[in-house]
């Protein structure tokens, strides 16, 4: 049987200058995700893909490392100024953004996107251990 050919696409370079950096820090992982303006991802990383397992992906060193990761790739499509937006109560918050910063990215605003309830769902039964 003949193997088909793949073909595989390569990476367009786009010129991206001004775009968003959307850091999501959970308890157990931090996702960042450089965007364009119009929300299309230009790069991502995660602490899991820069190479950490388990509960040492919800460490702020994790965080950075995937933030350079990220912002590495970023810059090779000409990004030089984001927006921040942080989402959640991790402990890469910080690391992330001050990584950020120290890879050359000029902040133009930051903002705390975390979802805040209202009242508005049931909470959870207490834990009872």
């Amino acid at each position: 049987m003949a193997k088909a050919r793949v073909t595989t696409k390569k990476k367009e370079k786009k010129s991206v200058i001004e775009g968003v950096a959307t850091i999501r820090a959970t308890f157990n992982n931090t996702i960042i995700t450089l965007t364009d303006m119009n929300g299309n991802t230009i790069a991502w990383a995660s602490a899991g893909v820069a190479g950490f397992k388990g509960s040492k992906k919800g460490t702020p060193y994790a965080a950075q490392l995937a933030c350079e990761k990220a912002v590495e790739a970023a810059k090779y499509h000409g990004l030089q100024y984001v927006h921040v937006r942080v989402k959640g109560p991790g402990a890469g918050r910080e690391a992330a953004m001050r990584a950020l910063a120290a890879q050359g990215l000029k902040i133009k605003t930051l903002r705390d996107v975390t979802p805040i309830p209202h009242n508005g769902c049931r909470p959870r039964k207490k834990r009872r251990v």
